[in-house]
């Protein structure tokens, strides 16, 4: 009589369930399996509200939405190790917990006073079974970018994976208020950041891995208050499809995600009034900003190369039902 199969634990996984004491409880969700999950995401307007830079994601109001319930990992990166700038919150946190959930280890990158986040962000990897590497620094030093690979090399041994994900954005009603101080600061961190990083990775990367960008619709429509955050993220549009190219015969695939109004620490801490925080997003057609677990499945669709492997150079767009950018 044949003996059932017994479901094996993929490599270097060990999932932990519940909350070892001591440990903070991540945050809950409510959700409704009975619809969509466009349906369960939170809905415009939001609260009135205001933080100072860089700007806490456990302190914004509805939290954004990144444990992605509906999403079920089928093993796409075991074995993998990616590292994620920006990896502390938004778009950055759901991608990790997306990639964990898929097997693979993480190292993320972020600003030393997001400690908070990054923390929330290595709890919710580890409940996932996989290890959370925290790297605090400021990826406009090119130093510091080669040490977040090092170190990254050190932990886990391999690389196979970035994210470049890091980004200022700060809005200005007019280009006379827009200092040159802040220009730099926003291609410092914006472009020089993601050269920086792709710079340090390359001895590292090896045919089969992928690099992974994230652009805006802005860099495609403009923005007339984010003059320097829309040209920088046209820079990375461009930087996607010439690396790219540089890349396709050594089997280094490179894309680029394009989000629209997506709910994020960027917001709140922007140069706007607070009812106009309250107010994003709700221009679109889905009448809300997309939530970070929303837009994390197309990180694994290009990280996956049993998903993507005949893509590169693409930039793909993720707006709440716009299409004039598609």
């Amino acid at each position: 009589m044949p003996t059932a199969r017994k479901e094996k634990t993929p490599p270097g996984r060990n999932r932990r369930e519940g909350t070892p004491p001591g440990e903070k409880k991540l945050p809950g969700r409510a959700t409704d399996s009975a619809k969509p999950q466009m349906m369960n995401e939170p809905k415009s307007p939001f609260p009135p509200q205001h933080q100072e830079k860089p700007g806490i994601e456990g302190r914004l109001r509805p939290r954004p939405e990144y444990q992605a319930p509906f999403y079920k990992g089928s093993g796409k990166l075991d074995g993998k190790v990616a590292l994620i700038t920006g990896g502390d919150s938004g778009i950055g946190r759901a991608v990790a917990v997306l990639f964990a959930r898929e097997g693979a280890n993480v190292a993320i990158v972020y600003l030393k006073e997001e400690q908070e986040d990054a923390e929330e962000t290595r709890r919710a990897v580890e409940k996932e079974g996989m290890r959370c590497k925290l790297i605090p620094g400021d990826v406009r030093q090119s130093r510091f970018c080669q040490d977040a690979v090092n170190r990254t090399i050190e932990d886990f041994g391999q690389l196979d994976i970035l994210i470049n994900n890091a980004a200022y954005q700060n809005a200005q009603e007019t280009v006379e208020e827009l200092s040159e101080a802040q220009w730099d600061n926003t291609f410092r961190t914006n472009i020089y950041g993601y050269f920086y990083m792709v710079k340090a990775a390359m001895p590292h990367l090896k045919q089969g891995s992928a690099i992974i960008n994230t652009g805006s619709i802005t860099g495609l429509e403009g923005s007339k208050q984010l003059l320097d955050y829309s040209a920088t993220k046209g820079a990375i549009h461009a930087f996607t499809k010439s690396l790219a190219q540089n890349l396709v015969e050594k089997g280094i695939r490179v894309n680029c995600i394009a989000p629209g109004p997506v709910w994020t620490p960027l917001n709140p801490t922007d140069n706007k009034p607070p009812q106009k925080v309250a107010e994003f997003g709700s221009d679109v057609p889905y009448k809300r900003p997309a939530q970070p677990e929303e837009i994390a499945p197309a990180y694994v669709f290009f990280a996956s190369d049993a998903d993507s492997s005949y893509i590169t150079g693409e930039v793909l767009t993720l707006l709440g039902g716009e299409t004039t950018a598609a």
